[in-house]
């Protein structure tokens, strides 16, 4: 690829994302880690975007274009949104966290609302959430460990590399996580590019992982994969679910909680 079409191929990119590293530019790419280093120094002497270490920012953060379909959509409405199934997820999976326990809180208003049934609970919550801190920042029993990174106020959520690099120094006894569907063969999908690699990242620092998913994601839909149905452990939904799906999920080895 020509340079000039590279760098043109980097700013969407970054467009899209508000932040990207550079090992995801060089798989997405097919270039060396060491050539995407140069077009980002490039582009960062030019004005035209902020290298940072291990990768580059957009230089005005309010710039950034989102393809997600919600981006418009403010947090507390999305939170109104099947509120009572949301809510007997949260209150399900609450279940199964114990006292001492080190816990990955995903972005998302079901994860808020799991936020909310740990207060008073002595565990440890690391989280990229700013909803979860909200739920959490008054409560004196819970330690609560955030996650740094670039503020993506639609989602009330943080990423980036900066992100990413606090991730790998996680080791959590669970994760919860949200997606924005589940496709009838049980791969998880995503339709924000900024958080698919933080996804990854919870999934990869924790020894259990507990999908979060109302019956209304059962299937569905998104353009980014996040896992296969093989590396979740638990899926805690809603009776009423799509059964196939389940079945699909529950094949690959994963335990169904329904709320």
């Amino acid at each position: 690829m020509l340079q000039r079409l590279r760098h043109a191929e980097i700013m969407r990119r970054v467009r899209l994302s508000g932040a990207t590293s550079v090992r995801d530019l060089a798989s997405q790419l097919g270039v060396s880690p060491s050539t995407i280093r140069r077009d980002l120094e490039v582009l960062d002497r030019d004005g035209t975007l902020r290298r940072v270490r291990g990768g580059a920012l957009l230089l005005d953060d309010g710039a950034s274009v989102d393809t997600d379909t919600d981006t418009d959509r403010p947090f507390a409405e999305v939170a109104a949104v099947d509120e009572q199934d949301k809510e007997a997820v949260a209150a399900r999976a609450a279940e199964l966290v114990s006292d001492g326990e080190v816990v990955l809180l995903d972005i998302g208003t079901t994860t808020m609302r799991l936020a909310r049934r740990l207060r008073g609970r002595r565990v440890t919550v690391v989280t990229s959430s700013l909803a979860v801190l909200d739920v959490l920042r008054s409560d004196s029993e819970v330690e609560l460990l955030l996650l740094g990174g670039m503020v993506r106020r639609p989602y009330h959520s943080l990423v980036g590399v900066l992100t990413e690099a606090a991730l790998s120094q996680v080791v959590a006894d669970r994760v919860f996580l949200g997606v924005s569907g589940v496709r009838p063969d049980g791969q998880l999908v995503d339709t924000t590019l900024a958080e698919v690699p933080l996804k990854r990242a919870m999934i990869a620092a924790a020894g259990q992982v507990v999908l979060l998913v109302d019956r209304h994601k059962f299937p569905g839909t998104g353009a980014l994969r996040v896992c296969g149905p093989d590396d979740i452990d638990v899926i805690v939904t809603n009776q009423g679910a799509d059964e196939a799906t389940l079945r699909n999920c529950a094949t690959a080895g994963a335990e169904v909680l329904l709320a």
